[in-house]
């Protein structure tokens, strides 16, 4: 920390900084609580910040502070103002600091304001006012408002009321000690895989421990998301592991659950029921990225549906009873751990898949009316999110381009829906190992490729990636059950979590603001409907022999070594967003 005479002195100082290194101007006057300077200054998510009375530049936006200071002091010594008084966004604050972030956001470097609520982050001018902000400042416990705002604003029943009380003093305990977030994702990790274990016991103990470690697996889920709030301790592998670990966690425990309902008294084969619940919960997933990103910058953006339910969320009790028919994460694993203790797997996975299908229908519902009811253009950005969700392969993109795109407000979907059915309904009802069910899969690929041949940009377009979600994960479902093959359905369990795995890192791509995963990638993996042709290719082929197990699982390991390397290339790379997943309520 150095003392600068004036503006012209502190970007002499600025300047003799090594350039990878954050800075920070800070008015001596500043009177505030820390957390505000904490929230201004030390947040790795922005280029450049500011609260009333300091401003901070990350080695990106260094150049422009420098040039910003110095233009802003040429200024001033002329007696010139910084940026017209009625277009200041801070005309409040007159201080240096808050005179060079309007001086940054003019050169066009945008310049992160935080919220400080409760918090005190003034500059006084006089006794009077100084006196004013002191009192200010000492009357706000500024620890209390760390731990309260280290809380997701938007939990569910379960999370806010049964895990956040208390999550966020084992969060405030973890930063005190130097514990990461990603420490503690890590850890996360490494207890549900210890509970998926316990369950492939297939013991009424190993049972019970399964559902116990099951929980406390998620109040470290929980509490890693706190502590990285809580300390400002955002990171681009931290957004990586945030992102990935619930999935890997839920379906190595649905694993475990399957495995140990096997080894139990009875013998029982629950494979098919667990990666139906994989299947019917990465499909809703789905629906709700899909939706989300096609409305993420919606043009006119209104809705009767989204007026009711504004209304109904200002009735206190609905607000939590909508939260929780959607089954979020937070309600999902307390059932599932109850359930495994007390019960079986089978019937776990029974509650499992009633409870996603309901919440599927009420959320799915919501979206259709949503959709049907605004008034909205979708952008271009909307439409190529979609574009990268639906995943479409060389086949379904060769077939895009020499046909001509289907007119239509519903067309794609609709036509997205058809091939959907095609392709599924040949898996389930066309003989096991026909040549007719890779007939099916040829009309797939080419209506899917129809179905894409147009920007996705209609009311419904959404759907598109949730139904060729629905195809291939169904189909390799439904080819491996009926197969009568030793391990084929847990071959093919490996299959769609390899996949899944790579359509959650296309989601969380998209969001951090970097596009979607490079297109030599999803050539290589062959695309929704090659993975999906292929499967029909190899049941017929492989008809009731042995080898159509090792074809999945050799199809599973290969898939998931190409994007996973891929994808711990991106996120441990300079590129990646600095930002920590917020989560989803489902």
């Amino acid at each position: 920390m150095q003392t600068a005479a004036d503006a012209g002195d502190a970007a002499a100082l600025l300047a003799a900084v090594p350039a990878g290194r954050r800075v920070a101007l800070v008015d001596p006057r500043f009177v505030g609580h820390v957390h505000a300077l904490r929230l201004g200054l030390t947040d790795p998510r922005f280029a450049a910040a500011t609260v009333p009375g300091a401003l901070t530049a990350q080695p990106e936006a260094r150049g422009a502070l420098l040039r910003a200071l110095r233009r802003t002091t040429a200024a001033v010594g002329a007696g010139a103002p910084v940026v017209a008084p009625d277009t200041d966004p801070a005309p409040e604050d007159r201080t240096v600091p808050g005179r060079i972030a309007v001086a940054l956001e003019a050169e066009g470097t945008a310049v992160k304001r935080p919220e400080l609520g409760s918090l005190t982050a003034a500059v006084p001018t006089d006794a009077g006012a100084r006196a004013t902000a002191e009192s200010a400042r000492d009357a706000v416990d500024d620890e209390a408002v760390r731990l309260r705002s280290a809380v997701k604003a938007h939990d569910g029943f379960f999370t806010t009321f049964a895990i956040s009380p208390y999550s966020r003093y084992i969060a405030r305990w973890c930063a005190r000690r130097g514990l990461t977030p990603n420490q503690v994702t890590t850890a996360s990790l490494i207890t549900a895989l210890v509970a998926a274990g316990a369950a492939a016991t297939g013991t009424r103990g190993g049972y019970i421990a399964a559902g116990i470690l099951l929980l406390v697996s998620f109040v470290l889920d929980c509490t890693d998301g706190q502590l990285a709030r809580y300390s400002l301790q955002y990171s681009t592998m931290g957004a990586w592991l945030d992102a990935t670990f619930d999935r890997a966690k839920e379906y190595a425990y649905y694993a475990g659950l399957a495995i140990g309902a096997v080894r139990g008294g009875g013998g029982d084969d629950v494979w098919v029921l667990a990666l139906g619940a994989m299947v019917l919960q990465a499909c809703r997933h789905v629906v709700d990225f899909s939706f989300n990103e096609a409305n993420h910058d919606a043009v006119a953006n209104t809705s009767p549906t989204a007026a009711l339910s504004d209304k109904l969320d200002s009735v206190g009790w609905t607000v939590w009873a909508r939260r929780m028919i959607v089954l979020p994460i937070g309600e999902r694993w307390a059932m599932i751990a109850v359930l495994t203790a007390l019960t079986t797997p089978r019937i776990v996975f029974y509650a499992l898949l009633i409870g996603c299908a309901l919440a599927a229908c009420y959320t799915t519902a919501g979206r259709l009316l949503r959709s049907l009811t605004r008034r909205a253009s979708r952008t271009d950005r909307a439409a190529q999110a979609l574009a990268d969700l639906a995943d479409s392969g060389p086949l379904a993109q060769g077939v895009a381009a020499v046909a001509p795109g289907l007119r239509g407000a519903f067309t794609a979907p609709a036509v997205a829906l058809l091939g959907t059915l095609v392709m599924i309904g040949g898996a389930l009802f066309l003989p096991y190992g026909s040549w007719l069910t890779v007939a099916a899969a040829a009309v797939y690929v080419v209506l899917s490729g129809l179905a894409v041949a147009r920007p996705l940009k209609g009311a419904l377009d959404w759907l598109v990636p949730p139904f060729f979600r629905a195809a291939e994960y169904v189909t390799i479902l439904v080819l491996a059950a009926r197969s009568d093959v030793p391990h084929a359905v847990p071959a093919a369990f490996g299959l769609v979590s390899a996949v899944a795995y790579h359509h959650y890192d296309t989601v969380y791509r998209i969001r951090g603001g970097t596009g979607a995963p490079p297109q030599w990638l999803v050539r290589t993996i062959g695309g929704h409907e090659g993975r999906t042709a292929l499967v029909a290719v190899l049941a017929a082929v492989l008809t009731h022999a042995s080898g159509f197990t090792t074809a999945l699982t050799a199809l599973a390991v290969a898939v998931a070594l190409v994007v996973l390397v891929e994808s711990i290339r991106f996120w441990v790379s300079s590129s990646a967003p600095a930002v920590h997943d917020e989560g989803e309520l489902a």
